[in-house]
């Protein structure tokens, strides 16, 4: 299913993509960005990672997010969010009772799920 704006255009791609820590369904795709919703389960966080050809800003819709970016550890609530920069080595734990849910802008020369390097994997990805 595709659709546009006025002078624009951009893909509803309605993927999903399911991982030991939840899923993620991908919004809406252009060239050079990509809008993504995930949901962590309650316990559970994604890899240690970082990205080389992308930056990423995740909103807090739902839930309560402990956020490593490089050497900082940071809370997010919901209504907060956080930027990841460009090589930021990153990872997001839900911390609360009900599941986390993000969305997530990524912006850069290539948006694509294998722009990943896991440095460290609860499920053995690394």
């Amino acid at each position: 299913m595709s659709a546009a704006p006025a002078g624009g255009t951009w893909t509803w791609t309605g993927e999903r993509g399911e991982r030991p820590w939840g899923y993620y369904l991908v919004l809406i795709e252009d060239r050079g960005y990509k809008v993504k919703q995930f949901v962590v389960r309650p316990g559970k966080r994604l890899s240690l990672q970082r990205h080389a050809r992308r930056s990423e800003h995740w909103f807090v819709v739902r839930g309560e997010a402990l956020v490593t970016r490089n050497e900082e550890t940071l809370r997010r609530a919901a209504g907060e969010s956080v930027d990841i920069p460009l090589g930021a080595v990153h990872r997001v734990e839900s911390l609360g009772p009900d599941d986390l849910l993000i969305v997530e802008v990524q912006r850069g020369a290539y948006v694509g799920e294998d722009d990943i390097e896991r440095l460290s994997d609860d499920f053995g990805r690394a």
